[in-house]
């Protein structure tokens, strides 16, 4: 099959750093090729990912989340993959306008990796007329109101990169975006009342998130806490192999959590807030702990001795590798050109 994958203008795929989106496009590109699959991916020229590949933008398109700067990045993506047999769009603009350029356009998948709101419900809507729309977990679709959701796929990693690690390091890990919906300020005091050495993998780069650091993280560290840095994903995965735990205690409901995946794949138990994905992610009292608050949490903290690092990396092979998203979305793929079987309109 000629699969045409698009990523967002933002950022390369794979990310340098942090980029949940793009880790998750280059592990399904390198997953599909590796099923036999003619991929092309639309992204940006800077990017590694070793499939074929074009690009509007030779780096990232500036501003951030420029509506103009998307639509020329789509309109380019859908001329330039109108021949393929199916195009898996990750962008919003695009699969809203991309197949009403052309009399006849290949049929369309779009993924919402980001929440269903009063906002973008509408968009969906309107973009599931024509497209198959695609949930990254069973928490995000029940969120999804009148927009009618094809599949649910949950994200897969590389398990090779992220492997098995022995634990060890006398700290607890936090990884993910500067930011009060990730928790940051409650991972700190959780960690203090824990007694436990937190290390704090982070993005901060926006004026938001330096902001947010500066009034609410800042003032709980102490001159022996280490500052929040942003770490290459290698120094990232190191991390996580050595870790006693990670912990997530999110504020909001977060639509998948890419990070509670890779932390079970290095064999490292997760602790998060009882919020979106979470519950299918982490098997409560087998690879991690659904806790209810802060104080749940560091309750929780303590019993993770009791836990056995070969469950969390065998729940991460069992459910979370890139083959098993690749084979979900290959059926899926299928399905939808059949189903499209030439027909310019997407009907159920």
């Amino acid at each position: 099959m000629r699969i045409g994958l698009i990523a967002p203008p933002w950022l390369p795929v794979p990310p340098p750093a942090y980029g949940g989106t793009e880790s998750v496009l280059d592990d399904l590109a390198r997953g599909l090729a590796d099923r036999g699959h003619d991929v092309h991916l639309f992204t940006l020229a800077e990017s590694t990912c070793p499939v074929a590949s074009t690009a509007f933008f030779a780096r990232a398109a500036e501003p951030v989340d420029s509506s103009a700067a998307e639509a020329a990045h789509v309109l380019a993506a859908y001329e330039e993959l109108s021949d393929m047999d199916i195009i898996h769009d990750h962008t919003l603009l695009g699969p809203l306008i991309g197949p009403r350029l052309r009399r006849e356009t290949p049929p369309v998948v779009a993924t919402n990796h980001n929440l269903f709101s009063e906002v973008t419900r509408p968009v969906f809507a309107r973009i599931a007329r024509r497209a198959a729309v695609v949930s990254i977990s069973h928490a995000q679709a029940r969120t999804a109101g009148d927009v009618p959701i094809t599949a649910v796929i949950h994200h897969g990693i590389d398990l090779d990169a992220y492997q098995s690690g022995p634990g060890g390091g006398d700290y607890v890990l936090f990884v993910g975006r500067m930011c009060r919906d990730k928790g940051v300020h409650d991972a700190v005091e959780i960690a203090r009342r824990a007694g436990r050495r937190l290390i704090i993998a982070t993005k901060m780069r926006s004026m938001d998130e330096k902001a947010y650091f500066d009034q609410q993280v800042r003032p709980l560290l102490g001159p022996d806490d280490e500052l929040p840095l942003e770490r290459p994903v290698s120094q990232v995965i190191e991390l996580m192999r050595h870790a006693e735990a990670l912990i997530n205690p999110i504020r909001w409901p977060e639509p998948f959590g890419l990070v509670m995946a890779e932390a079970l794949a290095c064999a490292t138990p997760v602790l998060s807030f009882s919020r979106g994905a979470a519950p299918e992610i982490v098997e409560h009292g087998r690879t991690g702990f659904l806790c209810a608050d802060a104080e749940d949490m560091v309750i929780a903290l303590d019993k993770i001795a009791d836990l056995d690092r070969d469950q969390c990396r065998s729940a991460a092979v069992r459910r979370f590798s890139r083959e098993r998203m690749a084979a979900d979305h290959e059926r899926l793929y299928g399905a939808v050109v059949t189903k499209h079987s030439g027909c310019a309109e997407f009907t159920r």
